[in-house]
C-alpha cells in the first residue's frame, strides 16, 4: 500500500462515503485551520489503484522548527480491517516524520463501547476494544480526557425514519411539556445571518463569563459561517420574546381561567377544581408581573438564548450554545432543539447529535445539568475511542515540557 497526497475533490468524494464521516474531516475545516496558521494536507491510502483510506491532516510549526500534526476526527479508513488500519497509521507516522513533525495526534470518530441512555454498556453491543489495542500496539498512547481537543462522550438521538410525533412521544413528559409551554409563551426562534453574529457572540461571551470557560472569538463564528453556509451546512439560531405579545397571551390565558372558574357552581364537589384554577391564575399573575418588570428594564423584545449547529450528512451536531441567565426561566433552549430536530427529520438526517456530555453521570458533577437537559429528549450515550498521539521526534518531550510550563503560567 502507498500513501500519497490527493486533490481535495478526491478526498471529498471518499469522505462522503465513509461511515466515520463528520464535519471535522472536511475541506472547510482544512481552510479554517489555514486561517489560524496551520497547513492542510489531503492524503489517500492506495491498495494498488484503489483508494482505501483518506484523511485531512493539519500541521502547525511549534518549537525548534518542528511541527505538530493532527487528523481531526480522522483518519477515515475501515477500522475493522486490521491490515489496512495498521498500514495507514504506519505510513501516516512516516509522513509526519518526513515533514519535521514531533507528534501526530488522531481522534477517530469510532465508538468505543455501545451504551444506553443512562451511559450503561449495552450487553452484546458494539465493543471496539480491539481497535484501541491495535492503535496502541503501533506506538500511540491514549490521552486522558482532560487533554483531548474534541469531546469523547456525546448524547445522540436516532431520528432515522422517525416522524415528529414519534420523537415527541418518546421524550420525557417534562421535556415535552416545556416545549409546548415555550410555544404557548410566544417564544420565537430566529436564524441569524452573518451580519447578525455579534448578537450570538454576545450571548456566548456572557455565558462563558458566568460559567468560567473560554469561548471562541467572533472571527471564528464568522469564518465558520463563511465556510459552511455556501452548502447550507451551518445554522446560528437565537430565541427572542416579544413581551407585549407574551403579556397578551398571558392575559388571554388568565381570562379563560377566570371564565372557567365563574362557570363552576358552589357545590362541594367543585372545591378541588376551584382550588386548581385559582392556583393557575395566581401563577399567571406572577408571570405577568415578572414580564412587566423585565419589559420595564430591558424593553419590549428580549433575546433569550442562542445555538450553533453544523449539518454534515448524516448528522446534525449541536455544537455551541449560550443563555442569558436572567431569562432562563423561559426554557428557550428546548424550543431551539425541537425546531432543529424537526428540520433534521424534514431533511432526512439520520442522527441528531447533542454533542458533549460529562462522562461521570454523577448528579453532583458541575456539568450534570447539561447531561440532564439532553437526556430529556430520550436518546443514548455515545462513547468514542478517544484521542491518541505518537511521538515522531526526540524533541517531543522537550516541547511537551515547554507547553506544560506555559499552561501553568
Amino acid at each position: 500500500m502507498t500513501l500519497k497526497e490527493i486533490d481535495v475533490k478526491t478526498f471529498v468524494n471518499y469522505a462522503k462515503k465513509s461511515p466515520y464521516r463528520t464535519f471535522m474531516q472536511t475541506e472547510e475545516i482544512g481552510k479554517l485551520r489555514e486561517l489560524n496558521g496551520w497547513t492542510s494536507y489531503y492524503l489517500g491510502l492506495y491498495d494498488n489503484d484503489k483508494l482505501v483510506g483518506a484523511t485531512l491532516l493539519v500541521g502547525k510549526k511549534r518549537h525548534f522548527n518542528k511541527y505538530e500534526f493532527y487528523t481531526p476526527r480522522g483518519p477515515l479508513v475501515d477500522y475493522n480491517d486490521e491490515k489496512t488500519l495498521t498500514e495507514f497509521l504506519t505510513l501516516l507516522t512516516t509522513f509526519v516524520k518526513k515533514h519535521q513533525g514531533y507528534v501526530l495526534r488522531i481522534d477517530p470518530y469510532v465508538i468505543n463501547k455501545e451504551r444506553n441512555g443512562k451511559g450503561e454498556e449495552v450487553e452484546g453491543g458494539i465493543n471496539n476494544t480491539k481497535i484501541v489495542d491495535e492503535i496502541k500496539s503501533l506506538g500511540f498512547k491514549l490521552l486522558p480526557l482532560e487533554n483531548r481537543e474534541q469531546v469523547s462522550w456525546m448524547y445522540v438521538l436516532d431520528i432515522k425514519d422517525k416522524t415528529e410525533d414519534e420523537i415527541l412521544k418518546n421524550m420525557r413528559p417534562n421535556t415535552r411539556n416545556i416545549i409546548r409551554k415555550t410555544l404557548k409563551n410566544g417564544v420565537e426562534v430566529i436564524e441569524l445571518e452573518k451580519k447578525d453574529l455579534k448578537e450570538f457572540y454576545k450571548i456566548m461571551a456572557e455565558t462563558g463569563k458566568r460559567k468560567g470557560f473560554a469561548i471562541r472569538n467572533l472571527a471564528y463564528f464568522e469564518n465558520m459561517y463563511d465556510l459552511f453556509k455556501p452548502k447550507d451546512e451551518i445554522k446560528y439560531l437565537i430565541t427572542k420574546l416579544d413581551l407585549d405579545k407574551h403579556l397578551e397571551l398571558l392575559n388571554k390565558e388568565k381570562k379563560e381561567k377566570s371564565e372557567e372558574l365563574s362557570k363552576l357552581s358552589d357545590a362541594k364537589y367543585n372545591d378541588g377544581k376551584r382550588k386548581s384554577i385559582n392556583e393557575a391564575i395566581n401563577g399567571i399573575n406572577k408571570r405577568i408581573k415578572e414580564a412587566e418588570t423585565i419589559k420595564k428594564e430591558h424593553g419590549n423584545v428580549i433575546t433569550l438564548s442562542g445555538s450553533m449547529f453544523i449539518m454534515t450528512d448524516p448528522e446534525i451536531i449541536y455544537l455551541s450554545s449560550g443563555n442569558y441567565e436572567e431569562f432562563m426561566m423561559y426554557n428557550s433552549q428546548y424550543l431551539i432543539q425541537w425546531e432543529m430536530i424537526k428540520y433534521a427529520i424534514e431533511h432526512n438526517f439520520e442522527r441528531y447529535n447533542f454533542y458533549g456530555i460529562p462522562n461521570t453521570f454523577d448528579k453532583n458533577d458541575k456539568d450534570y445539568g447539561i447531561y440532564e437537559f439532553k437526556t430529556g429528549f430520550n436518546g443514548f450515550v455515545e462513547e468514542l475511542i478517544g484521542e491518541f498521539e505518537i511521538k515522531t521526534s526526540p524533541v517531543y518531550y522537550l516541547i511537551k515540557l515547554i507547553h506544560k510550563i506555559k499552561n501553568r503560567g
